[in-house]
């Protein structure tokens, strides 16, 4: 696997897109965009993998709520 070639920012929220054997990985400032964003994926058909709120050493904030919109 590739290392990624960007520093990842302190308090911003990361996902995954998976298309074929390669791997888009999508910022977003806010939670409710980022949430927003990765369930337009998925409505869309894309393999998606949340990562959460990165601190600058781990994801914290991994999990998804199950909000209806």
């Amino acid at each position: 696997m590739r290392k990624k070639n960007f520093a990842m920012g302190k308090g911003k929220y990361y996902f995954n897109v998976k298309t074929g054997q390669q791997s888009i990985t999508i910022k977003r400032e806010a939670r409710d965009e980022a949430e927003l964003a990765y369930k337009k994926y998925i409505s869309l058909g894309k393999h998606c993998e949340w990562l959460g709120k990165w601190n600058g050493k781990e994801f914290a904030d991994t999990t998804l709520t199950a909000k209806k919109r």
